[in-house]
């Protein structure tokens, strides 16, 4: 669905959402963020992907730029699973985990392991403040599981 397709309130509330993280509202963060609310876990390939069909002139470098900003914002969150690229979703503040099926790729949230963020305390801080943990659960997904032996990587 393009960022035109979408409901009024769903632009109006992706324009609070911008103008509340201190950002300046263009088509094309409007364009960025509408696509994150629609497809979450996404690479910024992928968005720019969904971004150039609504917006032609959009550039990848503008994607990454506004995907930086929103991520500094805390509009969005960066997810670096292991052997993909970064990807970008809006469920931010919570400290969720991920659940990735190593035979496809799907990728599901999952709540806080324990507790309150940040879920984990390490042996040692080192001195640090603890704010957040990240977590990837890699498995497979109940529809591969149905496909295949499942055999844990080395």
């Amino acid at each position: 669905m393009a960022l035109l397709e979408q409901p009024v309130s769903d632009v109006t509330e992706l324009r609070q959402s911008i103008r509340a993280a201190g950002l300046k509202v263009t088509e094309q963060r409007l364009a960025v963020l509408g696509a994150l609310q629609q497809n979450p876990h996404t690479s910024a390939e992928e968005i720019f992907a969904r971004v150039g069909a609504v917006l032609r002139g959009s550039s990848p470098q503008a994607i990454y730029g506004i995907l930086a900003a929103f991520t500094a914002a805390g509009l969005t969150r960066r997810f670096d699973p292991a052997g993909s690229p970064a990807l970008f979703e809006r469920r931010v503040g919570d400290n969720h985990h991920h659940l990735v099926c190593v035979s496809c790729g799907a990728i599901e949230d999952v709540d806080c392991v324990v507790g309150e963020a940040p879920c984990l305390t390490p042996s040692d801080t080192a001195g640090f403040t603890i704010f957040a943990a990240e977590v990837t659960f890699n498995g497979m997904c109940p529809r591969c599981q149905g496909q295949a032996t499942p055999e844990p990587p080395a």
